[in-house]
């Protein structure tokens, strides 16, 4: 990469990983899933101006079309992230940030059995299972107490990293014309959405929120930057990297989540939280051997590339 696409990729990985504090610092304020909602309601309009002003289109047309936002919206944005909001009321955002970085493992899972061309090699059954026992370290079960609420929240996040594995591998497969900032913006409305619903039907009320300045700083650094801001981002950063090393920002979040913590809110990143992680990135590494060695081999040519021109 060069200095700006670090730059761009380093700047991504700030804002995801901060939302995990932010998030947490907000739930004391909102009701989860309204706090949710709200997040997405606005950003999902400011995106879907976004495509308006900058692609040739802001309507799905095609019948795919409408199944790649629907798909999107309830798993990526509305059940992911209700899940991820629950569950957040258990678990400090710094092992939030852990427990998801295992999506890329879980997509690789999903992927091996939904799609016809893709498959589990040794290597990457070795990879889930190193994925597996970093959740379970983590949570660190005590068998007199399985139902406690970290347990719970724990369980609630993983949840919601299979719903946003899932909805990745379910989007694949189909090919559309429809721009990413549209796609996003409409799957944010309809996420959101659903989440209203959940919301009201769970018994949260506007009433609830307590609008301290804690509370408004989080929803609006979660709206406009970690929200808007980071997926222009990341929508430039995927047309250019690819999917497969944009992946590798979910390990970076951690880090950046577990510092932001330790310096804002001064948790810090147990030994069963840290280890949990180095399996989890383990398997990462397992299941993407041979990607990550095609990608190795291709950034060494383009850097001798580079040096021969100079």
């Amino acid at each position: 990469m060069n200095k700006r696409l670090l730059a761009m990729f380093a700047l991504l990985a700030t804002f995801w990983g901060t939302s995990f504090v932010a998030i947490e610092v907000g739930l004391h304020a909102f009701p989860p899933l309204l706090f949710a909602a709200l997040r997405y309601d606005v950003a999902g309009l400011i995106i879907l101006g976004y495509a308006a002003l900058t692609t040739d289109r802001w309507l799905p047309r095609a019948k795919d079309e409408f199944l790649l936002v629907a798909i999107t919206g309830v798993t990526i944005i509305g059940a992911y992230h209700g899940l991820l909001y629950l569950g957040a009321q258990h678990v400090p955002g710094a092992i939030a940030a852990v427990i998801i970085s295992l999506s890329p493992v879980l997509t690789a899972v999903f992927a091996s059995t939904l799609l016809p061309d893709q498959s589990l090699h040794p290597l990457g059954i070795a990879g889930l299972l190193a994925g597996l026992v970093g959740v379970v370290v983590i949570a660190n079960p005590d068998p007199s107490n399985l139902l406690s609420a970290s347990m719970l929240g724990i369980v609630l996040i993983f949840l919601g990293t299979a719903s946003f594995a899932l909805g990745s591998v379910l989007t694949r497969p189909i090919r559309s014309d429809l721009p990413l900032p549209t796609l996003q913006g409409w799957a944010m409305l309809l996420g959101s959405g659903l989440l209203h619903v959940v919301s009201v039907a769970r018994g949260e009320s506007f009433a609830a929120i307590e609008w301290t300045l804690p509370a408004v700083t989080s929803l609006t650094y979660l709206t406009l930057i970690s929200g808007v801001v980071a997926f222009l981002l990341y929508f430039e950063l995927l047309d250019i990297l690819g999917p497969i090393e944009i992946n590798l920002i979910g390990y970076l979040e951690p880090v950046v989540a577990s510092t932001m913590s330790f310096l804002l809110l001064g948790h810090v990143i147990n030994a069963p939280t840290l280890a949990g992680f180095v399996a989890i990135f383990v398997g990462f590494a397992l299941i993407k051997y041979e990607t990550l060695q095609a990608a190795l081999h291709t950034a060494s040519a383009r850097a001798r590339r580079t040096t021969h021109r100079f």
